[in-house]
């Protein structure tokens, strides 16, 4: 099974747990400091909840696509590659207390998409380079420049 994944960066992260669990009938699946996912049946969705400034508006943080095997992220990476897109390839990372392989694109708006599959829990967040830090374009030109992004960004 695959399911789309929306991460948010929310404010009040007490809250919106609260609200999410709610509005969807369910309680987290994953909760940390500073972090929460719910595992969502029905729509099928992963929720992810990362905090952020005290009172900030909720953003999108990135957009997902979970699947259930590493062969799905390599088989995704050479699909978006063959339809010309720049993909961003990261295994066994750690991130949102998770050791993940996955390949990161974006869309028109510069909106970072990851397809990625769970390997295993971790006890930390992560240290790997986050999506919108991963192919930024510069604010004034537009550009991305390779040479200043993280290493495995834009590759």
């Amino acid at each position: 099974m695959s399911r789309v994944q929306l991460a948010l960066r929310v404010g009040d992260l007490e809250g919106s747990i609260d609200f999410y669990s709610k509005l969807f009938g369910a309680e987290p699946a994953k909760l940390r400091p500073g972090y929460a996912n719910f595992a969502i049946a029905d729509p099928a969705l992963k929720l992810v909840l990362l905090e952020g400034e005290p009172g900030q508006a909720t953003v999108m943080d990135h957009l997902g696509v979970e699947v259930e095997s590493t062969d799905q992220v390599g088989e995704a990476g050479k699909r978006l590659a063959g339809a010309g897109l720049e993909t961003a390839t990261e295994d066994d990372t750690t991130c949102c207390y998770a050791v993940q392989d996955k390949v990161w694109v974006h869309g028109p708006g510069q909106e970072p998409w990851e397809v990625y599959t769970v390997k295993a829990d971790s006890g930390t967040f992560g240290g790997s380079a986050t999506p919108a830090a991963c192919c930024t374009p510069d604010a004034e030109t537009g550009e991305v420049d390779k040479a200043t992004q993280p290493e495995g960004c834009c590759s």
